[in-house]
């Protein structure tokens, strides 16, 4: 399997600026906003914010708690989802200023932690969520993650933002690289066919895929795709995430079945 080569220094900047986006965002939240219900399913904003804490704990070494859940947590569906559920369960009581307060002591030792890994150790072999793959690649779902649950409070508290930069462009790089199995595996597209995604806005980008034995993404085609996409990349980032957002809202030009069976399939993140 190939692996993905991430270059250090830039990916250290998009981390700064994701997590320097969501302290801001945390710190300016009200007392109402911190018990809102998000798009995530399950999660308040609080949770939200607990789950960052969490994951980047976990990469300082730190024990998952060690507590008890609730058996009826639909939106738990593998051990993975456990061990996040177990932290919004340990944080369950303990107020915003102490979740804030966590969030950014996590933070400051995460950035002294990356302040000392090297070009080889971000091409090491590690574990990731997508499987085997480089320390690199872990740090770019890591900032998709990261941006995608800023973007769920953003939604709930009323305060868009956070469209453009570099952490957007990463999350919509990381996105990318898994639109093959979205048209393949998830859509079913027939070998032979082609999908091109136009997204519009400040992060836009044209994607092409091609069906052959299996789907890739592809840096062009070579004739006319099977059916266009047209969708803000918001939007786009939306129904990757499966946070809700209508597929009907997607531009479908060409092979309307198929288009529509792309835009239903697009919700591959855990």
């Amino acid at each position: 399997m190939a692996h993905t080569t991430v270059d250090r220094d830039p990916m250290i900047a998009t981390l700064d600026e994701q997590f320097d986006a969501l302290l801001d965002l945390a710190a300016g939240l009200s007392a109402a906003d911190w018990d809102r219900p998000t798009a995530c399913p399950g999660w308040s904003v609080k949770d939200n914010l607990v789950h960052v804490i969490g994951i980047e704990a976990t990469l300082l070494g730190r024990p998952t708690p060690d507590v008890a859940l609730p058996d009826d947590l639909p939106h738990v569906r593998n051990d993975f989802g456990r061990a996040n559920e177990q932290w919004i369960e340990a944080y369950r009581a303990r107020p915003p200023a102490e979740v804030l307060a966590d969030l950014r002591e996590a933070i400051t030792a995460r950035r002294a932690a990356l302040a000392g890994m090297d070009q080889a150790a971000f091409d090491a072999e590690t574990f990731t969520p997508a499987g085997p793959d480089t320390y690199g690649r872990f740090m770019r779902i890591r900032v998709m993650d990261m941006w995608m649950h800023e973007q769920d409070i953003r939604e709930a508290v009323g305060r868009p933002g956070h469209h453009e930069g570099l952490a957007p462009v990463a999350a919509l790089d990381e996105m990318v690289s898994a639109l093959g199995f979205v048209v393949g595996k998830r859509a079913g597209a027939p070998a032979g066919s082609s999908v091109r995604f136009e997204l519009t806005g400040p992060v836009g980008r044209r994607v092409d895929v091609e069906v052959g034995e299996r789907a890739h993404v592809v840096a062009a085609l070579e004739g006319s795709p099977s059916v266009t996409l047209t969708l803000p990349a918001h939007l786009f980032t939306r129904l990757c995430g499966g946070r809700g957002a209508d597929p009907a809202a997607v531009e479908v030009t060409g092979d309307r079945e198929l288009g529509t069976a792309v835009a239903t399939s697009m919700g591959f993140m855990i």
